[in-house]
Formats: C-alpha cells, sequence, structure tokens
C-alpha cells in the first residue's frame, strides 16, 4: 500500500512539491498538514535560503575581484616613437652642384660652384641666392623661375662637394696635423674632427684641448682630454660635436 501524505500519495506530493518549487512553495505549508509535510517544506524553504545567499555572496565575490577604474588599476599610455628627424644639409659658398633640368640639357650644368657671396648663375636664373638652401628647397625655387620659360620645368640639384655654411662648420684650430673648417655631419664627434685632422702635433697639450661652443650670444667651453681618448682609447671623451662648435687645441710647455 502507498504511503499517504494527509489524502495524497507521497509520490504525487513530490511531484507536485518539485512543480511548485520556485512559484509559491508556501503554499505547501498551508495545503498540506503532518509533521512529513512541514518537514519537507521546511527543507525546501532551507534550501532555497541557502541558494539565495550563495547566489548573493557569488556576485559579491565577483564585483570586488572586477578592476575599478582609478583603483590600484595603472593606466599605461602607449606613442608611436618616432624616429629622430636629422638636418638637411645646406648649401653653402664652396659647394659645387650639378643642376639637372628633365629634358632641357641646354639648361642643366654639370658642375658649378657657389661663389663666396653664396650666389650663382644658371642660364635664364642669374644671380640666384642658394646658401643655407637645402637641395629640395633650390631645386623648387629654380622650377619656379623657369616656368615662365618652359612648361612645368622638373628640376634635380645634386651637391658634389661640401663645405656647408659658415655658421654650421666645425672649426680645428692650434696643435692639430692640419687645422681645417669642415662641413658638419649629424652625430659627428671628437674623434671625428680628429681623423679629419690627421690627428696632434708632437707639441700638442691633448688633454688640455676645449671646445667652444656658441648658443646665440652665449659661449661655452667643454673640458677634452685628446690625448686620453686618441693614446689611451678613453671613450668617455669622445664629446659629439654640434654645428659651428670650435676644437682649440693649445701647445704644451714642455
Amino acid at each position: 500500500m502507498a504511503e499517504v501524505v494527509g489524502s495524497i500519495p507521497i509520490r504525487a506530493y513530490h511531484a507536485f512539491a518539485t512543480r511548485s518549487e520556485g512559484v509559491n512553495i508556501g503554499c505547501v505549508n498551508m495545503v498540506f498538514a503532518g509533521n512529513g509535510v512541514r518537514k519537507f517544506s521546511d527543507e525546501v524553504m532551507v534550501m532555497r535560503v541557502l541558494g539565495a545567499f550563495a547566489a548573493a555572496l557569488l556576485l559579491s565575490i565577483t564585483a570586488g575581484c572586477a578592476p575599478t577604474p582609478g583603483v590600484g588599476t595603472v593606466t599605461v599610455a602607449t606613442t608611436a616613437s618616432t624616429p629622430e628627424q636629422t638636418s638637411q644639409y645646406q648649401i653653402g659658398p664652396g659647394d659645387h652642384l650639378q643642376v639637372f633640368v628633365y629634358e632641357s640639357p641646354a639648361l642643366s650644368v654639370t658642375d658649378i660652384p657657389v661663389r663666396p657671396d653664396g650666389r650663382l648663375s644658371l642660364p635664364l636664373v642669374p644671380d640666384l641666392e642658394v646658401t643655407g638652401k637645402t637641395p629640395t628647397q633650390l631645386s623648387a625655387e629654380i622650377s619656379d623661375r623657369l616656368k615662365q620659360y618652359i612648361k612645368d620645368p622638373n628640376v634635380s640639384v645634386i651637391v658634389h662637394s661640401f663645405n656647408g655654411t659658415f655658421e654650421r662648420q666645425i672649426r680645428v684650430i692650434g696643435e692639430a696635423a692640419q687645422p681645417m673648417a669642415m662641413p658638419y655631419s649629424d652625430h659627428m664627434t671628437v674623434l671625428d674632427v680628429m681623423i679629419a685632422a690627421k690627428g696632434l702635433t708632437k707639441y700638442a697639450a691633448g688633454n688640455s684641448a676645449v671646445i667652444v661652443r656658441r648658443n646665440g650670444n652665449q659661449q661655452t667651453s667643454i673640458k677634452v682630454h685628446l690625448s686620453d681618448l686618441l693614446k689611451d682609447g678613453d671613450v668617455s671623451q669622445n664629446i659629439e660635436m654640434l654645428p659651428g662648435d670650435t676644437l682649440i687645441i693649445p701647445q704644451s710647455y714642455f
């Protein structure tokens, strides 16, 4: 004989209780009587309360683990590195240029020097000021001047020998084997300058040399131990030069 809860078989009760869970489980206590029914419904209520508590606890833990902007977080901003821009060569007196005008050989010049006054003369373009201009700038200016004579001139300027503008030249004076002025090159160092100047004379006080650097109206003297650099290989003395620097090498008294 089937076990009965109240007037309903226990299997039917379980099926009813299962369908009722989550809708209105409290009705079980009102509809059914008896210790068995009360015990079962109490267990169901406890399980529901524990489930709700566990869900709330999990939600709070999840919220606590999520990063909060500005609290305990580090925002890293990245920017694309931009390559270092190098200064373009500026034409100076004494430079030798080749000027090529496309499909106009009569207007092209294979080798023309820049005069001491910083000018040069080309066919149809006389007395053109070129000092301080880059080859690209000079090409554009010559092309603009030729437009009144030919249609859409295409001009290229090539520098064959380099001196550069006076204010950008590097000068070596004193007890260098070959005192000279030389065009500045990007990232030129004292060692590069001494190689071009053929080293020191036997009377040079290499460790007393100075680099005179001008910045507007200000002048700075930088001591450099040339003997330590050239003879002992002390690369800490291989100072980078800047345009317009003058390296002065005094004479030794002994």
